[in-house]
């Protein structure tokens, strides 16, 4: 099912811009999201097809079936509850059925700690990209060799500085297990060739080193270690990184490099927007979507503040909510009873006018 379905069959029950232009945070380069409710249609729904959520191909349309709707609102969901409260100039389209939810009774205890928890979370996220951005990766990979010391005195020198310093070839390495110690192994070297040696990886891909047949009579070189622990922690991040590079929105990492800041300033911004909608849940009982400050909120966008100013900030908000939610006489949750009932007579009077 796809949203033209939706509306050439007279499905859709809600609709509305939502995000940077519904907050009243819209620049030019901003896009326009669209959030809406549909109802399936009753021999979907008898027959067992149930389908949550219908979207386009970028995301930017999203459409909740009803009964997924009324699930997220259940549980406090900040996108539901900002789509259900969304302004009046920003509502395409709004069935009368739709008003049966009240938003007052959504305004929760759990409401602006779930907004308050899901900011926290940015700010951990902004923390990995502050990490992924002032520590980028070489794209060329690293192999197990990079990993591998020679055993030096008192200390170890690298294997492959240790060959080179020599001209030999890691090719032309034997390495023999060492029994109860792990990572460790004798090293020898076939100088004419001819002994078969595996070398020390059969290949740069090579996640093992490789074990030869060493002749009796042959004489140890050295001993080698391998530092597998460090190794598998670097192709995981190496796996993690570029599989960041190649996700992330690229206009939007370029305004995170001029701003020189070095982390995701918008993601930032939103974190600060969704603690002080947290505070205003407790303090005035609603939910404002379009935010009274909009030139702060756009000088955090454009880099104005430290990342550790920020964080700061935003960990003061969160122990200020934490606080008023200790003394709010707010329900603690949404009245789980009447929201189902709602859903109940919102179907009965859906597929009523279908039968």
């Amino acid at each position: 099912m796809t949203i033209d379905e939706l509306r050439k069959n007279g499905l859709i029950l809600f609709e509305a811009v939502v995000g940077s232009r519904a907050y009243g945070l819209a620049t030019a380069s901003s896009d326009t999201d669209i959030r809406g409710v549909f109802y399936l249609p009753l021999e979907y729904y008898l027959g067992g097809q149930y389908i949550a959520q219908v979207a386009n191909a970028s995301n930017d349309e999203v459409y909740y079936e009803l009964g997924r709707f009324v699930e997220l609102l259940s549980k406090s969901n900040p996108n539901i509850m900002e789509l259900l409260a969304s302004p009046a100039d920003c509502i395409v389209y709004k069935d009368p059925l739709v008003d049966q939810f009240k938003m007052q009774d959504f305004i929760t205890r759990e409401a602006a700690m779930t907004f308050a928890q899901y900011a926290m979370v940015q700010v951990r996220k902004a923390k990995g990209l502050n990490k992924k951005i002032n520590n980028p990766m070489d794209r060329e990979r690293k192999s197990l060799l990079d990993f591998c010391f020679i055993i030096a005195g008192h200390g170890s020198l690298s294997l492959k500085e240790w060959l080179s310093s020599r001209q030999w070839k890691q090719e032309n390495c034997g390495l023999a297990k060492i029994e109860h110690a792990k990572g460790m192994y004798t090293l020898y070297y076939d100088q004419s060739q001819t002994l078969s040696y595996k070398g020390v990886v059969a290949t740069l891909e090579s996640n093992e080193v490789s074990c030869s047949s060493i002749p009796r009579e042959e004489t140890l070189c050295t001993y080698l270690f391998v530092n597998h622990e460090a190794y598998s922690s670097y192709c995981k991040a190496y796996n993690e990184y570029f599989s960041w590079v190649s996700a992330r929105n690229e206009a939007r990492f370029e305004g995170t490099m001029n701003h020189g800041q070095g982390y995701d300033a918008k993601n930032m911004m939103h974190t600060i927007r969704l603690l002080q909608q947290a505070k205003e849940i407790l303090s005035k009982r609603e939910l404002q979507i379009q935010r009274p400050n909009r030139e702060e909120l756009l000088r955090i966008k454009n880099g104005a503040c430290s990342y550790d100013e920020l964080f700061v900030w935003s960990h003061e908000l969160f122990e200020e909510i934490r606080e008023l939610c200790l003394h709010s006489f707010l329900p603690v949750t949404p009245d789980q009873v009447k929201l189902r009932q709602q859903l109940v007579n919102m179907r009965k009077q859906l597929y009523h006018v279908k039968l």
